[in-house]
């Protein structure tokens, strides 16, 4: 009898551990779960690229420009004679890496900022919101074109710099604020009594509760960011050709003879766009929902 009275609590407390009863909810997300298929689709294509075709995605043929589609390429060629396929399937890999890289630089950053300012709070808050509000005020979208414009030959590293040097703020912000509500929990003031170093309280304590609003963040920063990445493509300041995008790729629609006579120039990644956006966007509403059950319908 004393043995079951012993194992009920425990099996109590492990049913009901905030991230997995977060991740139960997940699952029995269904657009979380499609767009986790999706992801995952092109992930695949981005990682097995070199299987996929045997083209050159940077390659000219100026003997076969604006070939219709064939048994040689599959949607044709590109104005420059590149084959259109090999840049789709090659570009998933830039376009997946820029949203990931710069995703994850802001996050570094705005997490780094975020727990220092809302865990000492004084002079060192001060000081990274006043950045923080500094970076905000700045019109984002020129700030970019001027600097793009300025280094021109711009790389896949410095690209995903000058998009992360700007997109920070917003995440600092949130992480602030979660800290801010839990300095003064009681787990936290015990934490302090007992002697437990900054960094400790900080990592063992303090992030583990604020998983929630950076994971959701996290995922709508990365669909931002291939959007943004798209965007800037498409009026030629993104990553310079002949390095494949999707983004370069549709670039190609502003020549009205592409637009409206080759649509497979441009709808196939344009649909790759979309796809990918929509899937990263429920599965960020999955988690949204998970780690907030408060926010979903059940």
């Amino acid at each position: 009898m004393e043995t079951i009275q012993t194992a009920a609590p425990a099996k109590l407390q492990k049913g009901h551990s905030p991230f997995k009863l977060a991740m139960k909810r997940f699952i029995k997300n269904k657009l979380a779960i499609a767009g986790i298929i999706i992801l995952l689709f092109f992930t695949l294509i981005a990682i097995f690229a070199p299987f996929l075709t045997t083209h050159d995605p940077t390659k000219s043929d100026l003997l076969n420009v604006m070939a219709e589609p064939n048994a040689e390429n599959w949607l044709g060629t590109d104005s420059s004679g590149r084959d259109n396929f090999a840049r789709l399937v090659y570009g998933s890999r830039v376009t997946l890496i820029i949203g990931f890289m710069s995703m994850i630089c802001i996050i570094v950053v705005g997490v780094i900022l975020g727990s220092l300012a809302g865990y000492y709070g004084g002079i060192v808050d001060g000081i990274i919101m006043r950045a923080a509000d500094v970076v905000l005020t700045l019109p984002f979208l020129l700030f970019v074109l001027t600097v793009i414009a300025i280094i021109q030959d711009i790389t896949i590293t410095l690209f995903v710099i000058v998009i992360a040097a700007t997109n920070w703020p917003n995440i600092t912000r949130i992480l602030r604020g979660t800290f801010l509500s839990l300095r003064e929990k009681e787990f936290i003031l015990s934490a302090r009594s007992v002697g437990c170093s900054d960094w400790r309280i900080i990592t063992k304590h303090f992030l583990p509760n604020a998983i929630g609003p950076i994971i959701v963040n996290a995922t709508i920063m990365m669909a931002t960011m291939i959007i943004l990445e798209s965007a800037l493509s498409f009026v030629g300041f993104g990553i310079p050709q002949p390095t494949p995008t999707w983004g370069n790729m549709v670039n190609e629609a502003r020549s009205m003879r592409v637009l409206t006579g080759a649509p497979e120039a441009w709808v196939p990644p344009g649909m790759a766009i979309l796809l990918t956006v929509l899937a990263i966007n429920f599965i960020g509403d999955g988690l949204r929902d998970a780690f907030d059950p408060k926010s979903s319908k059940r």
